[in-house]
């Protein structure tokens, strides 16, 4: 008996050893599967920090850590600055003033009337902080293409539309859409468009433009001299010439209208040019819109539309196509030969296009050459654009903005020149203006200044003498007689720019030679 339960026992805790074993693989297997199936990283997500904000938030704050800084009224200071000791970037001053807080006015500072930056609609945009800003995501658009296989934002084209046919300065309806970097890329891949193609059959295209011209066109046009164009000249030269009724020649006129540098409004000279129709400054706060512009080529840009030259955007529009300067530096340094015959290049653009080829070609050009705009300018212009659009016609239209500040510099300017029989500005009367609806002043981007007295032949020198940088007429072959003064910078520019010209205008009252630097 005993031995018998013995034996019992034994097998019973053999059978408890059993049990325990196989729950304790079960258990494991069990605690490896959680491992495995629950247990794996969750995917990727935008990290947070350990102040509670996220990635974007965080973006936002450094934004606005930097735009907090007021530098004095004279200033601005910009995430990709220069960093100083502490690790912040510092403050980047307007034209004669200086200082770590730019509260300097610097001595003897002479007038920047050159360049082309469209500071004078910043405060605008400072206003609109909030709406304006954009954040994106470090992997917001890595692909080579968007929507739908396109280079191009497909939303953004939409929206560029909307904005011209509420503007009513484009006919938009029948026309495709081209973006492009900037001007000169535009202007380029146009010329290369509108010529023949390249064979010993074909001539090349003759390239013009209507004199005082924006000198990129020449500029640009010799620079690639490619084989199937050259720049043949002024408009004034074949008017009149039996070569430019020749149906075997061709031609490709350039036309800005309004014009850079005297703002008037212009067409084609050329009977059967192919003419490319630059409207940069078709817009409501620089020109009056008599009517929508209807051209076969057109060009545009969001640079002088809402100030975004760095941007580097542009677009060109083309019917019956498939559905498939010189950037001025804010500190004005004393004149070198350099700076006298640079224009301004800072432009972005896009353009309209009628003929399907012509279209075709400006738009495989675009793509050989850059694979498409940025994403993140494309970005960056619609929500500008989202932000004009939400405006128009409102207490906050940048159109408005812009004109009221455009044509009180005009007035201005216009008063005190009209005292000197020294210097004469071009005649601007009163137009109507079908976007505000009512007879508008002007409001011109440039002043085109001439010098009337015999002894000033060359009225680059005549101002530089009297502390006025400007562009010299020579760059756009008017002649030395005339010269160009920029209305479109800074407040600061622009005050400085009328202290020196009235200066300039009393000293003549006066019989005496303006002092460059009388005041400080």
């Amino acid at each position: 008996m005993a031995i018998g339960w013995h034996r019992s026992q034994s097998l019973a805790s053999a059978g408890l050893g059993l049990h325990v074993l196989l729950c304790s693989s079960l258990l494991l297997n069990a605690v490896f599967i959680a491992h495995q199936f629950l247990g794996a990283s969750p995917p990727a997500t935008p990290e947070r920090l350990g102040d509670g904000l996220s990635w974007a938030l965080q973006a936002a704050k450094e934004a606005e850590d930097v735009a907090a800084v007021d530098c004095s009224g004279h200033g601005s200071v910009f995430l990709d600055g220069v960093t100083g000791e502490d690790g912040r970037p510092g403050c980047e001053c307007n034209s004669c003033f200086s200082g770590p807080d730019c509260s300097v006015r610097i001595p003897n500072c002479a007038a920047d009337g050159q360049g082309g930056d469209p500071l004078f609609l910043e405060p605008y945009w400072k206003r609109h902080a909030a709406a304006s800003a954009v954040v994106f995501s470090g992997w917001h658009r890595l692909s080579y293409i968007t929507t739908d296989g396109h280079l191009k934002s497909v939303e953004l084209d939409r929206q560029i539309r909307r904005l011209h046919r509420a503007v009513g300065n484009a006919v938009v309806d029948d026309k495709y859409l081209v973006f492009g970097t900037g001007s000169t890329h535009l202007i380029n891949a146009l010329v290369y468009a509108l010529s023949p193609e390249g064979n010993a059959a074909s001539p090349p295209a003759s390239v013009v433009a209507t004199v005082p011209y924006f000198a990129m066109y020449k500029s640009q046009t010799v620079m690639f001299d490619g084989r199937e164009y050259r720049w043949d000249g002024t408009t004034a030269a074949w008017a009149n010439n039996n070569s430019s009724r020749n149906p075997t020649r061709g031609f490709i006129e350039f036309v800005t209208s309004p014009n850079n540098p005297d703002s008037t409004l212009h067409e084609p000279i050329l009977a059967g040019s192919s003419a490319i129709v630059d409207h940069a400054y078709y817009w409501p706060h620089l020109t009056h819109i008599p009517a929508p512009a209807d051209e076969d080529v057109m060009l545009f840009t969001t640079s002088k539309l809402s100030g975004h030259a760095g941007s580097r955007f542009g677009y060109t529009r083309a019917t019956e196509f498939p559905a498939a300067c010189h950037l001025q530096a804010r500190h004005v340094h004393n004149d070198t030969k350099a700076d006298r015959y640079t224009p301004c290049r800072a432009l972005r653009r896009w353009a309209l296009v009628r003929d399907e080829k012509v279209a075709s070609r400006a738009i495989s050009y675009i793509e050989e050459s850059t694979v498409g705009t940025s994403r993140e300018t494309q970005l960056r212009v619609l929500k500008i654009l989202n932000v004009i659009l939400a405006n128009l016609h409102g207490k906050e239209d940048i159109f408005a903005f812009g004109y009221d500040v455009m044509s009180s510099r005009w007035r201005r300017l216009n008063a005190v020149v009209s005292r000197s029989t020294r210097i004469s500005l071009q005649k601007m009367p009163p137009q109507y203006c079908t976007y505000f609806n009512r007879i508008k002043e002007p409001s011109p981007a440039y002043a085109w200044v001439k010098c009337e007295w015999v002894e000033d032949d060359d009225c680059y020198e005549t101002l530089l003498a009297a502390g006025i940088n400007s562009l010299t007429g020579t760059v756009n072959e008017a002649g030395t007689r005339y010269t160009r003064l920029s209305l479109i910078k800074t407040q600061d520019d622009f005050d400085m720019l009328l202290e020196r010209i009235t200066e300039f205008v009393d000293a003549e009252k006066h019989g005496r030679t303006p002092a460059a630097s009388s005041s400080m």
